[in-house]
């Protein structure tokens, strides 16, 4: 699997990465959302480098003009809660693309361990489609592989996948890649070497969903 690490160049998603993980601008609700969402934007951005691409005749009030559009029939996908304003970026640039939800939870076990339980999933047609499954948060890898394993068993196997988050762990780029198609290619903002004990990503930035939608029961 092919890996591209935004933040090993400097570039504006810095900015939106710093306020992500500031516990005093994390108040702000709101703009954590908006955070994800440029970060999902930014990552749409790059990510379009590689689809395919043929030229198009566009006919402008002077003549005509040819460009270039890519091709690619897109699907987006995401874990919720979380994943909503993430997603949301990518859709504000691939406004064309179709969409597809996956609901799963940790199940917490006694002895401190836990499992992962997909619950519902709203999906149209994968095959030969070009996947991107969007999840701000690569902790394990858990939660990520088995959605695309739902998402093929439901709708079909993808002819391209691309994955993307805002942050990684090193465990939970490493679990992507030994269990998602080796063509595949991850898209992430930021990777941070430490899990703790309950899988939070260190240094993180804490409950995604809980800091964009309000703290849940557990």
């Amino acid at each position: 699997m092919k890996v591209n690490i935004l933040n090993h160049q400097n570039s504006l998603v810095n900015k939106f990465l710093a306020e992500l993980r500031d516990v005093k601008i994390q108040a702000d609700s709101m703009r954590f959302r908006r955070n994800l969402e440029r970060i999902g934007e930014i990552t749409a951005y790059e990510l379009s480098k590689q689809l395919d691409y043929t030229p198009k005749v566009v006919e402008t009030p002077l003549g005509e003009a040819e460009v270039q559009l890519y091709d690619n029939d897109l699907v987006i996908a995401t874990i919720l809660r979380a994943g909503l304003p993430f997603h949301q970026g990518f859709l504000n640039y691939f406004d064309n693309a179709r969409n597809a939800f996956v609901s799963a939870y940790r199940k917490n076990h006694k002895d401190g361990s836990f499992t992962v339980k997909v619950e519902y999933i709203s999906c149209g047609d994968l095959e030969g489609k070009t996947l991107l499954l969007v999840d701000p948060m690569l902790a394990t890898g858990q939660s990520l592989v088995l959605a695309y394993e739902a998402l093929c068993q439901h709708g079909g196997t993808p002819a391209k996948l691309h994955v993307a988050s805002v942050i990684g762990s090193e465990q939970g780029v490493d679990y992507a890649n030994r269990h998602l198609p080796q063509e595949a290619t991850l898209w992430v903002a930021a990777v941070d070497e430490e899990l703790t004990s309950k899988c939070y990503i260190v240094p993180g930035l804490g409950d995604a969903g809980d800091l964009a939608y309000g703290e849940k029961r557990i």
